[in-house]
């Protein structure tokens, strides 16, 4: 039997559960229900203030959990892998079962904390005597931001841990006995052997960010629209199917060029 035809059933099924599909959503998109042009459907999504309005608000959110990622994975490795406290290794472990929660269960989390009717307005009320706490701040792009910080910094602490492990431990004792003082030390020394490990995560942290649905749907920001909740809004709510479609891809030109990217920098990082 030819070597080519094993790749055949594989590429039959790729084609089957991704590509038909996908294929069905570009060519919604180019067919407007309503009738008109091909691109008539991406000019009236381009022109809306509403898709620009997404389109911006899910690059900062991105942008800036990717951020708040990268600087608190960061700190975190570097206590659990330089700073020698009892269960160290029983946290790094816990950081591998951590990736496979759904966003939905740390979002429900930060509500019974941070909710309305959570535990810290719960416990203001009972001490102040107040109708309400002065907790709210998750139904905002800033709850939404600390909800994909919190879920998404141990995946950038995966490969940095990962990093620090194979980091030699001599070129540290060298630095310390001449002198450096740990911040140097962790400029001069650490951070350099870290910055492939930093970029592939950051990189990974971006990519889902960008299509994050759960974490926005679950906190309840209602002013907080991202492209996958306009995709959303408007093929569910809207029933406008051409202009989902749009929005759908472009969203996923935005993600495969930036996993694209991923996947170089993973490459380099031998991640």
């Amino acid at each position: 039997m030819p070597a080519w035809l094993w790749a055949v059933p594989p590429v039959v099924v790729l084609a089957l559960v991704f590509l038909y599909p996908l294929a069905l959503v570009v060519q919604q998109s180019l067919t407007p229900e309503n009738g008109g042009g091909a691109f008539d459907a991406y000019a009236s999504v381009f022109a809306s203030h509403g898709f620009r309005e997404a389109l911006g608000t899910t690059v900062w959110l991105a942008v800036g959990a990717t951020v708040g990622c990268l600087v608190l994975g960061f700190a975190l490795a570097l206590v659990i892998a330089f700073v020698p406290f009892p269960g160290a290794k029983g946290v790094a472990k816990f950081i591998d079962v951590f990736l496979s929660f759904p966003s939905f269960l740390i979002t429900l989390a930060l509500l019974f904390i941070y909710g309305t009717v959570g535990m810290a307005n719960g416990v203001w009320s009972d001490l102040t005597g107040a109708a309400d706490g002065p907790f709210h701040f998750l139904a905002t792009p800033w709850g939404v931001l600390l909800a994909e910080i919190t879920y998404f910094t141990p995946f950038v602490m995966r490969p940095l841990l990962a990093a620090f492990s194979q980091l030699d431990t001599a070129q540290l004792e060298v630095a310390s006995s001449l002198g450096a003082r740990p911040a140097r030390i962790i400029r001069r020394v650490i951070l350099p052997e870290a910055l492939p490990a930093l970029a592939a995560g950051g990189s990974l942290v971006l990519v889902m960010c960008l299509n994050e649905f759960g974490i926005v749907l679950f906190t309840g920001a209602k002013d907080v629209t991202t492209l996958p909740m306009l995709v959303y809004g408007k093929a569910i709510l809207e029933s406008d199917y051409s202009a989902a479609c749009v929005v759908a891809v472009v969203n996923i030109a935005i993600s495969v060029g930036l996993f694209g990217l991923y996947r170089v920098v993973s490459k380099r990082a031998g991640a």
